[in-house]
């Protein structure tokens, strides 16, 4: 009965394996729960900011457009026949989360290529381990710098703020003159979408808040007091902050696709597991009754040749 023994090692097995992508839907479950609580904040902080920061820009161009020349923030400032790209990837540090990190990474060798049939010169910063290992073999060369166990235990605003400050430097260096994020955004468990947007120079009018909350004139004597009373000032202190506070968004939002599909994955491993079993199942109790009624057969034909 060699073949049951292998089918029973065969069932053993898929068990096992069925109560570990179980286990791993479960926890990738409680893990999106919380990813989407910071999505909320996330949001709630950085439209607020956004908020202010579009207020102020409109106040200036009203004054611009008056005559008024205004000397705007350097962030804000699109560099004269842009050569150097900055693509900012964000993928995960793990597997087992079905098509998301390809996704990504093809979108962002989409985009490389793009950018060199147009005579640019690109640089990468992976942020995640298997975004680097997809990428590094086609374009380690391009590589600008790459970090790992980017929120190993939940999104950290810290962790976002230090590559903020890393783009920020080389920026201000002029290392490259345009930065782009890749990341998967977030809609919900089962849908996400690969988006390609500009991070520097700030585009504040460009983002979906803004675009939905466009200033107006204020009425009936109305006024906005600001402190400093410095608009410039105040928006070079504002942009750094809305910066760093769209890298964070952006982890926040890697981290609950990842998640996502993770969840997903493992929902599908642990049903076609359980369709494995049944199938495996069958087909023993069949070799079984065969080998049965084979038995019999013997017996009865040893017992009438008696």
């Amino acid at each position: 009965m060699a073949g049951l023994k292998e089918l029973r090692t065969r069932i053993s097995t898929v068990k096992s394996t069925s109560k570990i992508t179980s286990a791993m839907k479960m926890v990738a479950a409680a893990r999106l729960r919380k990813s989407q609580g910071l999505i909320g904040k996330s949001e709630f902080y950085s439209n607020n900011l956004l908020a202010c920061a579009n207020r102020i820009i409109y106040e200036l161009q009203e004054k611009e457009a008056q005559g008024e020349e205004i000397n705007w923030p350097d962030m804000m400032k699109e560099r004269i026949n842009p050569k150097k790209y900055l693509l900012l990837v964000f993928t995960s540090d793990r597997g087992l989360c079905g098509s998301y990190n390809a996704s990504v990474a093809k979108e962002a060798a989409r985009r490389i290529e793009e950018l060199k049939s147009e005579g640019k010169e690109v640089l990468l910063y992976c942020v995640g381990k298997k975004g680097k290992d997809i990428l590094k073999s086609r374009y380690e060369n391009l590589f600008f710098k790459t970090k790992e166990g980017l929120a190993a235990k939940g999104a950290k605003y810290y962790e976002a703020s230090d590559i903020g400050y890393d783009v920020l430097e080389a920026y201000n260096n002029k290392e490259f003159d345009v930065c782009e994020v890749i990341v998967s955004k977030f809609n919900s468990a089962i849908s996400r979408e690969i988006v390609d947007r500009q991070l520097l120079p700030l585009k504040i009018g460009e983002y979906d808040y803004n675009k939905l909350h466009v200033p107006t004139n204020v009425v009936k004597g109305a006024f906005y007091e600001y402190e400093p009373q410095d608009k410039i000032l105040l928006l070079q202190e504002m942009l750094p902050l809305i910066f760093r506070g769209s890298i964070f968004k952006a982890v926040v939002h890697s981290q609950a696709s990842e998640h996502g599909a993770r969840m997903t994955s493992m929902d599908n491993a642990t049903r076609n597991a359980s369709d494995m079993i049944n199938k495996l199942t069958i087909k023993y109790n069949r070799i079984r009754q065969t080998a049965i009624t084979t038995e019999l057969t013997e017996i009865i034909s040893g017992a009438e040749a008696l």
